[in-house]
């Protein structure tokens, strides 16, 4: 296997919303917000759904590495429920290989609620149901084993048994992938993530935010610096700046695409990291990897959803 992916397993729950209902629910737009049961079900009773996906940060790169023909896994923990069902068909209808088996969880299977406003920026409320359970028992250390790169979800980590399954992973893996995933939570995790950064992982997605964030930076010349001297691969995406990659402590640049009609910004990065990471193992060099993640992105935020 090419690629395995391990992270929340999330049910994707789509809506059009006005800016006046993130600020009369209090949300900040852009951002994501882990919300209970009883909340996640309130929000969504005043709204119209557009579409339901098997979602979660990593699951979409990693349908998006399916499509462009790789042999890719995913493991992420639902409950035995319908939710949970449709998670698992969705994946194998993207064959996607899904390695986690389904059981009776005291907890339902987790649901994002992505709203996205008329300037195409999505805000998430997640309940993250089970996904957030995940532990070092649901990690198969031969799946990690045999697959050249194990994709990792910042989003997923967390303290007590989901720090677990990441260390187990990250032991077991030939070579580590992470996405640093949301601004709020590298502030939630900043010394373990910059811990991770500096010594457990070999690849690096953020955006500008997270990744100034994390090194404290003053400017973007901090962040390029702070990789430099890494020499791991880095690569960081700055919206209509196009994207930037330190690879071993060389510089490679990509412009952003233009004139693109854009409709919802879910998935962009995702889809970036997936563009990135089939340069990656089908042995592109690191310039064309770049285009790929822009290419994939692109498109990705021209239509409602994070599948292209």
């Amino acid at each position: 296997m090419k690629i395995l992916g391990i992270g929340n397993a999330i049910v994707d729950v789509l809506c059009r919303v006005s800016d006046e209902f993130l600020i009369k629910n209090s949300l900040t737009k852009s951002t994501m917000k882990l919300i209970d049961e009883i909340e996640f079900n309130s929000l969504l009773s005043n709204l119209n759904i557009e579409e339901t996906i098997s979602g979660g940060s990593v699951a979409n790169s990693i349908v998006g590495l399916s499509q462009l023909g790789n042999n890719v896994g995913f493991i992420g923990k639902v409950k035995n429920d319908e939710l949970g069902q449709k998670y698992e068909d969705g994946l194998k209808k993207e064959n996607v290989k899904y390695l986690y088996s389904k059981k009776n969880e005291p907890i339902p299977t987790g649901s994002c609620l992505i709203l996205i406003t008329p300037d195409s920026e999505r805000t998430m409320c997640t309940f993250l149901g089970t996904a957030g359970k995940i532990n070092d028992q649901d990690i198969n250390e031969n799946d990690i084993k045999n697959s050249r790169i194990t994709f990792l979800e910042g989003y997923l980590w967390d303290e007590g048994d989901p720090k677990k399954a990441f260390n187990k992973a990250i032991n077991c893996a030939n070579k580590v992938a992470m996405s640093l995933s949301d601004l709020f939570c590298v502030e939630r995790h900043k010394d373990e993530f910059l811990n991770l950064v500096k010594n457990k992982l070999d690849i690096v997605f953020a955006n500008e935010q997270e990744i100034m964030s994390l090194i404290d930076a003053k400017k973007f010349d901090d962040v390029v610096d702070f990789s430099k001297k890494l020499k791991k691969n880095v690569i960081v995406t700055r919206g209509e700046k196009g994207a930037v990659a330190i690879n071993n402590g060389e510089i490679f640049e990509c412009k952003a695409k233009e004139n693109l009609n854009i409709t919802d910004l879910t998935g962009a990065g995702d889809l970036f990291a997936a563009g990135y990471l089939h340069g990656i193992v089908n042995n592109m060099s690191t310039k064309e990897s770049l285009e790929k993640g822009t290419e994939l992105s692109s498109k990705v935020i021209q239509k409602v959803g994070a599948r292209i």
